[in-house]
């Protein structure tokens, strides 16, 4: 596990979105795991930037989202097959072919999670898997208990993910209960991690994810057993770190 310890937002942004970039110039074919959140806006601003700026072949990239909440279609204003049109998909002239996100009208959530487990198990495989965390230390929405073993399923969000979130929603009522999200067992497939950590309300998260004790009861965890992860931490988020 590699710590980047950068001074702002801003600078995490950019080194995050250099990573990807010369993951995708290196191999165009290549398959990227992507957040959504508050976290990686920055780091997609940066990306469309450098893409503009220095020009790669994009046509053969594929992208899988991690999660989707359920019950909104692709068209609410706070899904986040809406979030990645808006701040990905089309900022790169991507096509829809290229962009993977779980259908989070599915009437059959189960089902519907099973359909995306086997549709990234048949890509080659996600090379590079970009991660924020929540303050209790959730990646995608795997919260605290989850399973390490897990696949893609529908999990029932806590009260602490919901209020969060609710800052995109008019109400907290409104944001969804439910969602959609690759499972633990499927981030950690993934060739390589990159975690993005910015800010005060994540030092906590930080503090404890470096102290290398591995748990269920903090999702995050698990990375240590993972061969190529690298955590890039603003001045902020690693502030509680010796």
């Amino acid at each position: 596990m590699r710590l980047i310890k950068v001074s702002d937002y801003n600078e995490m942004s950019e080194t995050a979105a250099r990573l990807l970039y010369e993951k995708a110039a290196e191999k165009p074919e290549a398959v990227l795991g992507l957040a959504t959140g508050g976290t990686p806006e920055g780091t997609y601003a940066a990306l469309v930037r450098k893409v503009k700026a220095e020009p790669i072949d994009l046509s053969r990239l594929q992208t899988f989202n991690l999660d989707e909440y359920a019950g909104l279609s692709p068209s609410h204003p706070n899904s986040y097959y809406k979030y990645m049109e808006r701040k990905f998909v089309q900022p790169l002239q991507l096509n829809k072919m290229q962009f993977h996100i779980p259908n989070g009208e599915a009437e059959d959530g189960e089902k519907e999670a099973a359909r995306y487990e086997s549709l990234v198990q048949e890509s080659s495989g996600v090379d590079l898997q970009l991660l924020g965390i929540g303050e209790n230390g959730h990646i995608g929405f795997n919260e605290p208990g989850t399973s390490f073993q897990a696949k893609t399923h529908v999990v029932t969000l806590n009260k602490e993910t919901r209020a969060a979130n609710a800052k995109y929603f008019k109400q907290i009522e409104d944001v969804p209960e439910k969602a959609i999200t690759m499972g633990i067992g499927t981030i950690m497939n993934s060739r390589s991690i990159i975690l993005i950590v910015s800010g005060k309300r994540k030092a906590q998260a930080l503090k404890r994810l470096m102290s290398e004790e591995v748990s269920e009861d903090f999702p995050a965890s698990i990375l240590h057993s993972h061969p190529d992860v690298t955590i890039i931490a603003d001045k902020e988020a690693a502030s509680l770190l010796s």
